[in-house]
């Protein structure tokens, strides 16, 4: 089974133009997150798609394969499918480029699951949720099933709707969302050729478009989510983590 990473770099982020260029510690952003993703133990290759001739010129010195991708094209989800739809792989897994922290170890035990379970369509990551996130409609919320797969993701409390779920000492009903996803090339295909769900346009959550049509999605349990950088002021407490050596 070949498995490859795709690193969506877009120039144009409308919070942070030019993200992927920042520098964090004197490097640019998208160099750690190659870096990373380079200490998997599961990927063939990684590539970076991106729509800017100023970051192709940085993953290419860093030595890694780039595709340029249209700008226009409506999700990072279809920007990792034109990057790999003409390359011959089994699964694909979407590294985000605003993850600096982004590990082998994580990476790969997403690509696992395809190894485990070969008809699996997808697998994503979650961990537990604070009774802050739970009423957050920023936080995503992701309920399973008894063999861990995703029943549904929301940006309410679910399942917590008549039980107080900030009240609890846990809340073992839901899990918070990490929007970082492998794939089956077959099943992202299905994905990127069908329309947005109304379910999907309701919640504005991509993933919901998979349950629509039918995907079996595997949630991995991690304890945390690594530090994303959303913002300059996230970068900003990136930097100083990093300065502190935390």
């Amino acid at each position: 089974m070949k498995i490859v990473g795709v690193i969506p770099a877009r120039f144009g982020s409308t919070r942070f133009p030019g993200k992927p260029l920042v520098l964090l510690q004197g490097r640019p952003l998208i160099q750690w997150t190659v870096e990373g993703a380079r200490k998997s133990k599961l990927l063939s290759e990684v590539i970076v798609a991106t729509d800017d001739v100023r970051i192709k010129k940085v993953a290419e010195d860093l030595g890694v394969a780039v595709v340029m991708t249209d700008s226009d094209l409506p999700s990072g989800s279809d920007r990792i499918y034109a990057a790999i739809r003409n390359r011959e792989c089994d699964v694909v897994v979407n590294i985000q480029g605003d993850e600096p922290l982004i590990t082998g170890e994580l990476i790969d035990r997403l690509a696992q699951v395809f190894l485990d379970e070969p008809g699996m369509d997808m697998a994503t990551l979650a961990h537990p949720i604070s009774a802050e996130d739970l009423l957050s409609p920023h936080a995503v919320k992701v309920v399973m099933n008894h063999n861990d797969e995703a029943l549904y993701f929301s940006r309410y409390a679910i399942p917590y709707s008549r039980v107080n779920g900030t009240g609890l000492e846990s809340r073992p009903g839901c899990l918070k969302h990490i929007g970082m996803y492998a794939y089956s090339k077959r099943f992202l295909g299905q994905f990127c050729a069908a329309p947005p769900a109304e379910i999907e346009k309701a919640e504005s959550l991509e993933q919901l478009r998979a349950l629509y049509l039918g995907a079996k999605i595997k949630v991995i349990k991690v304890n945390e989510a690594n530090p994303g950088v959303d913002t300059p002021e996230d970068l900003d407490k990136l930097e100083k983590l990093l300065s502190k050596g935390k």
